[in-house]
């Protein structure tokens, strides 16, 4: 059975508020969250890019739900050693109701450390570097690591869970969905497609969960909800590399003012029509995701939550 859960948008949102809306998320029905990592957000107009680990200690407290970064990245801004620990310890805190998310990231994010910018091969290469010392650390031994790109001299985490928490990632392309399958206890996209949740499964991703997100905008008029979605994402309808590479917010303004706004829908589910939004979650459903996440942009959560409580999870339950 599907699993329905809520995305929450560091991008948008302050701490406090985002506590609030995983609490109205869980009385809502949601059975899961997800949450955003970043230091950045992609416009000035979102506005937000709280420290997440703190956010996500708050909610492990105010909920019971699971907690999945959608996606962290243990590459350049944070060491994979510090992550390590970072996971360790909201693991313990939740009682095994963590995940890791793990992605190569973004520039825009990670350039304030350093302004090189690795190439797609390279980050993927020091992904699987990260992971495989992140999951030696989670052994609760002593750890010296002198790989290509990280080094860990005499680490040990002594707070650990019950259980190591699972390793899920993001992937795109054939190459990432290899390393996805072969290394990765999940899978998660952004995108309904199933030719990439066969490719993660073939891979090595067999009997593994896949994740997949999306973002909505309900609004009690459906121009209205545009006009959100248009303001806050116009991102959405910026094609290629570019949401990878580029390194300021102000770089994404100058883009999204080409844009149109039929451009940042994109697809996504807008207005007050709960067809239309238990449609595109069937999407996901349809391309074999085991838990489908959504996002809704904008201000309007507790009208959203509301409507999602009544008229579109039973739709897609």
């Amino acid at each position: 059975m599907t699993t329905f859960g809520y995305f929450l948008s560091c991008e948008e949102h302050g701490p406090k508020e985002l506590v609030r809306q995983a609490k109205a998320a869980e009385r809502a029905g949601f059975e899961a969250l997800w949450i955003s990592d970043h230091f950045h957000p992609w416009l000035d107009e979102q506005g937000q890019a709280p420290f997440v680990w703190s956010v996500i200690g708050a909610v492990a407290e105010a909920t019971s739900l699971p907690i999945t970064t959608a996606v962290t990245c243990p590459l350049v801004r944070t060491h994979p050693a510090i992550i390590a620990q970072a996971t360790a310890t909201t693991a313990a805190l939740t009682g095994g109701r963590f995940r890791l998310g793990v992605g190569t990231g973004e520039a825009l994010n990670e350039h304030i450390l350093d302004s090189r910018w690795p190439p797609a091969s390279e980050r993927l290469e020091m992904l699987e570097e990260a992971v495989g010392l992140i999951r030696e650390l989670f052994t609760g031994k002593l750890v010296t690591h002198r790989g290509r790109h990280y080094s860990v001299d005499n680490a040990r985490l002594y707070t650990l869970p019950d259980e190591p928490a699972p390793i899920y990632m993001s992937a795109f392309g054939p190459k990432s969905l290899q390393v996805a399958g072969r290394l990765a206890d999940g899978y998660i996209s952004t995108a309904p497609d199933a030719d990439s949740v066969r490719a993660f499964r073939t891979a090595g991703g067999e009997g593994k969960p896949s994740l997949g997100g999306l973002k909505v905008c309900y609004a009690t008029d459906e121009s209205a909800a545009r006009k959100t979605v248009h303001r806050l994402w116009p991102t959405q309808g910026i094609k290629g590399e570019a949401s990878q590479l580029l390194p300021l917010p102000r770089h994404f303004e100058q883009l999204a003012q080409m844009v149109t706004e039929e451009e940042a829908v994109n697809g996504s589910p807008v207005g007050p029509d709960p067809d239309v939004h238990a449609e595109a979650i069937r999407q996901y459903v349809d391309a074999g995701f085991d838990e489908v996440y959504v996002n809704q942009i904008g201000y309007e959560q507790d009208a959203f939550f509301d409507f999602y409580e009544r008229e579109v999870l039973p739709r897609v339950r």
